[in-house]
């Protein structure tokens, strides 16, 4: 397959800009979506103040 440098150019940045948003999406989201399940029986509730703290 082909590609014309335009069309290697806009891939690129394309690939650049999905590489930046997991590197700086994944953690929010999995912090999101523990806090968002919530803790198991028998344990502490979560909070942001325990998170930081332990």
């Amino acid at each position: 397959m082909n590609l014309s440098p335009d069309a290697k150019d806009r891939l690129g940045v394309v690939i650049e800009v999905v590489k930046t948003a997991f590197h700086w999406g994944f953690i929010p989201t999995v912090l999101y979506l523990g806090f968002r399940k919530g803790s198991e029986a028998g344990m502490p509730p979560l909070s942001v103040m325990s998170l930081l703290w332990q």
